[in-house]
């Protein structure tokens, strides 16, 4: 094996790997980030969920988040490739994967493409260095910090750190989705629908998700029940006629095992055709939607957690409590997605 020297390694290549590599190598540190897809972005890019939100306080257009997620979501509009609203901001998926490139390269930070952690490599209860395992084959790779971005703790968890995963009760994670996209979209039509049938169905909970439709096309037999409700259809002026769709719901999968991922991927794609179709009977606008692409990862809401000095609560969230320690802020709300459906 050989061996190569960083002042910080950073593994995986998700949004907060990407915000960990770009300041690190900004500072002047010698930075490795190691991605096991082929891009950066991680669910953003190799999920397929062309959609980063929220930048405001809910509600109002109070800044809450900035930094490194402000200047990529300013850069995605200014070269034309997304639009950005009080939502956040819709963006080609392409361009995003390029962008990323292009501010690690100016940054001089090096990236390891098509590279799985193995294990850590932990002296003096201090974790050192890192395996992986590519096609070049098994190669250690050392540094004066290692940062866990993996999104399931993997580094964490293979050093020995004290994790948890799941409920409480059960271990059980929430559900995953495999995002697509759809071309063939007529989203003035598909937009006057849903403004006539937010204004029929008005005392609904929340009419904008077109939970009438699921109910009547499972009962139809035109779907399973794997869902009940709209997630998300993200889209920009720059493809008018395409939409992202963020829908699909497969339970009960753990996400540290490459069965289970395996099974959900499976399931995940037979539900986007599933979703293709119900949209072509019964949703106008969509008569003639196709699809364009599914992600080459299926997008995970939860995974172990490695345990530190102190758990955030739900109390705190609620509270907006503050930290003296804190990095960074966030805009959303809790969003637990139901076991069930």
């Amino acid at each position: 094996m050989k061996s190569n020297k960083y002042d910080i390694i950073i593994v995986g290549g998700g949004p907060s790997g990407v915000a960990a590599a770009l300041s690190a190598g900004r500072m002047g540190k010698k930075t490795l980030i190691i991605e096991q897809f082929n891009c950066l972005g991680g669910v953003a890019t190799a999920g397929g969920h062309g959609h980063i939100s929220n930048f405001e306080e809910l509600g109002t257009d109070r800044r809450i988040a900035g930094g490194i997620s402000d200047e990529i979501a300013n850069r995605i509009v200014r070269e034309r490739y997304g639009i950005r609203n009080a939502h956040g901001v819709d963006y080609e998926v392409e361009r995003l994967k390029l962008i990323l490139d292009d501010m690690m390269e100016k940054a001089s930070v090096d990236i390891l493409y098509h590279t799985f952690f193995c294990d850590s490599i932990v002296k003096n209860s201090e974790i050192v260095g890192v395996i992986v395992q590519n096609k070049s084959g098994r190669q250690e790779y050392m540094a004066k910090v290692i940062i866990d971005c993996t999104g399931d703790g993997d580094v964490g968890a293979k050093a020995g750190c004290d994790i948890e995963i799941g409920r409480d009760d059960d271990n059980i994670c929430q559900p995953v989705t495999m995002m697509f996209t759809i071309g063939g979209v007529d989203i003035d039509k598909v937009n006057a629908f849903k403004k006539e049938y937010e204004k029929k169905y008005s005392k609904d909970k929340n009419p904008w998700n077109l939970s009438r439709i699921y109910k009547e096309a499972v009962e139809n037999g035109d779907m399973e029940p794997f869902q009940t409700c709209n997630m998300g259809w993200w889209w920009t002026a720059t493809r008018p006629d395409q939409v992202g769709v963020n829908f699909t719901h497969v339970t009960h999968i753990d996400t540290t095992k490459a069965e289970d991922l395996t099974r959900a991927t499976i399931i995940g794609r037979k539900q986007c055709y599933q979703t293709i179709d119900v949209y072509r009977k019964y949703i106008p606008g969509m008569e003639n939607c196709y699809m364009i692409s599914t992600p080459n990862t299926i997008g995970l809401r939860e995974s172990r957690r490695i345990m530190g000095d102190y758990v955030v609560t739900e109390e705190d969230l609620m509270n907006q409590t503050y930290f003296e320690d804190a990095i960074g802020f966030g805009s959303f709300y809790i969003d637990i997605h139901n076991l069930d459906s």
